[in-house]
């Protein structure tokens, strides 16, 4: 694929699209897009609630956490049971209802990895 200004990063018919080398995103062999995938991010897991933006509702959300996304899908399923509550993922990050900023930090903890409280 030729490297112009604008490149394409989603298409109707195979979704998003990697601009390195312009192939569907799960089938992308390019390094650049592995690496990013791939690469741990540093200082550990961030945890934080937020309401703003949200009409008033309080909600959990876990960012730069280590790991493919398969295995962030599975802490993420994991913790919805255990706090009985709904959530989703998106771009890396797990957003879980309500405030279970304490949980999350126990249950990372546990987990063995590092894990600190963002914000206020």
């Amino acid at each position: 694929m030729s490297k112009d200004k604008n490149p394409v990063v989603y298409s109707t018919a195979s979704g998003r699209v990697c601009p390195s080398c312009g192939k569907p995103a799960e089938s992308c062999v390019c390094k650049t897009r592995q690496a990013q995938l791939s690469a741990p991010p540093t200082g550990g897991i961030r945890v934080r609630r937020e309401k703003q933006g949200r009409a008033g509702k309080e909600v959990t959300v876990i960012r730069e956490i280590p790991g493919s996304a398969d295995e962030i899908r599975k802490y993420a399923v994991e913790i919805k049971k255990k706090c009985g509550s709904g959530g989703s993922i998106e771009d890396r990050t797990i957003i879980i209802q309500g405030n279970q900023v304490d949980f999350v930090l126990k249950y990372f903890s546990d987990q063995g990895f590092k894990i600190k409280r963002d914000g206020g």
